[in-house]
C-alpha cells in the first residue's frame, strides 16, 4: 500500500482528521487521537505504516514476519509494518478500519455523538 492509497483509505473513514507532523509522517485521527500512521522510519528509510491493535491482534500480528511492535506506541497495542509485503492491502484496509473502531470506541459518548459515530 502506497502512502497516497493509505491516506484515501483512512481519508474515507467517518469523521475522521489529517495532519503531518514529526517530520513529514501522515498522521490520521478519530476525534483527536491517533489511530493510524504512514511515514519512513528506520534504517533504509522505508516507508512503514502503523496502527493501533486490539489485544489478540497484537499478540498475533507480533508473530508474524514483517511486523514489529510500533516504536514508542507498543505499550498502547501499536504494531508497525517493517516490510512491503508483510500484509495484503486488504487486510491493511481491516486492520485500519479496526483500529478506527478501537480509538473512536474509546471516545467518550458526547464526543462519539458530536463526530456521527
Amino acid at each position: 500500500m502506497t502512502r497516497d492509497e493509505f491516506d484515501a483509505y483512512c481519508g474515507g473513514l467517518t469523521s475522521t482528521t489529517h495532519v503531518i507532523q514529526w517530520g513529514n509522517a501522515s498522521v490520521w485521527k478519530v476525534g483527536g487521537k491517533i489511530f493510524a500512521i504512514c511515514s519512513t522510519w528506520g534504517t533504509g528509510r522505508r516507508q512503514k505504516i502503523a496502527f493501533k491493535c486490539s489485544d489478540m491482534s497484537y499478540a498475533l500480528l507480533c508473530e508474524q514476519d514483517g511486523i514489529v511492535p510500533a516504536p514508542y506506541l507498543a505499550r498502547a497495542k501499536w504494531v508497525q509494518l517493517d516490510t512491503a509485503d508483510a500484509l495484503s492491502d486488504a487486510d491493511i484496509e481491516r486492520y485500519i478500519q479496526e483500529a478506527h473502531r478501537i480509538v473512536a470506541g474509546k471516545l467518550t459518548k458526547a464526543k462519539r455523538a458530536e463526530l456521527g459515530l
